[in-house]
């Protein structure tokens, strides 16, 4: 099991924080992951309709979408940042 977090905009459009997730043995990626979560239901659709602007944190470490999610502890899921 997982913790994935969501935050900022991903968050409101999911309509939740977080969630403990099961993962299935296909989810072997970071871009599997955010392929499949977008086919949960239409707020992950619309969170992730565009899933090479997200950004990924595994274990608090900024992560690719090609890394591998095995022995995650916490996913989460961001869009981009701007700041100055």
């Amino acid at each position: 099991m997982v913790k994935v977090r969501y935050f900022a905009w991903v968050r409101e459009r999911i309509g939740k924080a977080e969630e403990d997730i099961v993962l299935p043995d296909e989810v072997i990626s970071v871009g599997d992951l955010l392929n499949w979560l977008k086919e949960r239901d239409e707020g992950y659709a619309n969170a992730l309709q565009h899933p090479q602007t997200i950004r990924v944190a595994i274990n608090q470490e900024h992560a690719d979408h090609d890394e591998p999610v095995a022995g995650a502890r916490e996913i989460a899921l961001f869009p981009p940042m701007t700041g100055g």
